[in-house]
């Protein structure tokens, strides 16, 4: 292959280059400046260039860059576009929140460009090396970000993440490099074909011991990235630690570029260029692994969060089911007969669009009742109803969604999670997600009765600048339409999904 980097490679990659020229630029001005708004302002409009230059990907046709290591295709932009909306977001409901660092958000607002970035670029990336690069990328920042509240909890919550996210990485690098040594190859694309001539006449899954326990070291360290149990310990903690904003960056945006690499690397190693499973038996055993992890993830989830008084750290456990319930999908896609039926992947990412509108919705309240009254406990939400109508309806419209009630965007999700499940042999695991449903109620409505009925001595109202007008407003309006009228973003989602089946 061509050894030089070309004019065409560099559109191709041209929305991550914006994004870290955005990151320059606001860095610049934070020296410059000593009007610390402005980088909020040039932060969130700067998005824009990105969010086009992402937006002209979407030609329809799969393109190779840098030797192969990135395949930009219709899959790669969907999650960049979900990466950079979640960006866009958590920027502006740091407007007020990140006046408590004043002194750092020049670096604050970089560095969440720069953790974006390494999503971007997961997205698209299909060989090992280039999928580790964007990992570190990603996290590296993210690590910075969560002790930016300089408290004991901040400090504590970012060395947890970045000594338990160095331990996940190690785990997923050596998986990678057991499956290098037994392949003798790094692109994933090229591993079907491999690993398919190992299976003609072994008796061991995948072919050979050394590359089986490759595979379970590689979906443990991106179980880790997605906050599944059992490798979801550093969550709470640092939920509970990290500046609010950051939080659900991290909910939302981590976890979409966690499920866009799991995506292509199932394709790949389970699925040939028919989109049909080259070995029954790899598919099976796979969707078991998944669907035990999915079971645990959403019943451990929900269960511990019913003893939570923090709602940071509820929604932690909150996120952690919310994983088990995404990975119904991928137990579908490669379970007993789920062969060319794309509803489960499709359903995936439906899904982590109407949880990024969900939680956001939730997150921005969080944020600003944070702010207002100076504490994350669940009790300091009493008596919201008289501080602000709005944002007790906001709160409200995404719990019903976190709970999968309609007419919300989480019930039709849910929907069509759990269908792919029942349509592919996993009645049990829907049945099992549907329990757990029932379950998370408990903790989420408990919520709306302390909003809606409970007292509070302080009722001062809660004034929102536009920032959190717009967001809010904008977030539970997205979830009541996609919940009523889905089918926009379903035919994208499919759309995606079939662009991978090369």
């Amino acid at each position: 292959m061509n050894s030089f980097i070309t004019t065409d490679e560099l559109l191709l990659l041209a929305p991550e280059i914006s994004m870290v020229a955005l990151a320059t630029l606001v860095i610049v001005l934070d020296l410059v400046t000593k009007k610390k708004s402005i980088l909020n302002h040039v932060a969130s409009w700067g998005l824009i260039i990105p969010i086009l230059l992402s937006l002209n990907l979407l030609d329809g046709t799969s393109q190779y860059a840098f030797a192969g290591a990135l395949r930009i295709d219709y899959f790669g932009v969907f999650f960049k576009l979900i990466t950079l909306i979640a960006t866009l977001i958590t920027i502006s409901i740091s407007e007020k929140y990140s006046k408590k660092f004043d002194d750092y958000q020049g670096e604050y607002y970089a560095l969440i460009l720069l953790s974006a970035t390494g999503m971007m670029l997961l997205a698209s990336s299909v060989e090992f090396i280039t999928i580790y690069i964007a990992l570190e990328l990603s996290a590296l920042p993210l690590a910075a970000l969560i002790t930016f509240m300089r408290i004991k909890s901040s400090a504590e919550s970012g060395i947890k993440f970045m000594i338990l996210s160095a331990l996940s990485s190690a785990i997923l690098l050596y998986g990678m490099v057991l499956v290098y040594g037994f392949t003798g190859t790094t692109y994933i694309e090229d591993l079907s074909q491999i690993i398919n001539k190992f299976l003609r006449g072994s008796e061991i899954t995948f072919g050979g011991g050394a590359l089986l326990l490759g595979i379970i070291l590689i979906t443990g360290g991106f179980a880790f990235k997605i906050s599944s149990a059992p490798f979801h310990m550093w969550a709470p903690d640092v939920y509970e630690g990290a500046p609010t904003p950051i939080t659900a960056f991290l909910s939302v945006a981590s976890k979409a570029a966690g499920f866009a690499i799991i995506l292509r690397i199932i394709y790949s190693v389970i699925y040939s260029t028919t989109g049909n499973p080259i070995n029954q038996e790899i598919g099976i055993d796979w969707s078991i692994l998944i669907a035990i992890l999915s079971a645990i993830s959403m019943t451990l989830g929900n269960l511990i969060a019913i003893q939570q008084t923090n709602i940071k750290r509820l929604f932690a456990y909150s996120t952690i089911a919310q994983a088990g319930y995404i990975m119904v999908g991928l137990a579908a896609l490669s379970s007993l007969n789920g062969g060319q039926d794309d509803a489960g992947p499709g359903g995936i990412l439906f899904y982590l669009f109407g949880y990024m509108l969900t939680n956001f919705a939730a997150f921005t309240v969080i944020t600003i009742v944070s702010i207002h009254n100076n504490s994350d406990s669940i009790s300091s939400y009493s008596g919201l109803l008289k501080k602000s109508r709005l944002l007790t309806l906001v709160m409200t419209i995404s719990i019903i969604s976190l709970i999968g009630l309609p007419p919300s965007v989480g019930f039709m999700a849910k929907i069509y999670i759990f269908g792919s499940a029942m349509d592919t042999g996993l009645q049990w695991l829907a049945v099992f997600g549907v329990l757990n449903s029932v379950i998370s109620a408990f903790y989420y409505l408990k919520i709306i009765k302390i909003m809606l009925i409970d007292e509070n001595k302080n009722s001062d109202p809660i004034k929102l600048s536009m920032n959190y007008y717009f967001i809010s407003i904008g977030c539970a309006f997205g979830i009541v339409i996609l919940g009523i009228f889905p089918g926009s973003i379903i035919e994208v989602a499919h759309r995606a999904i079939e662009s991978i089946i090369y």
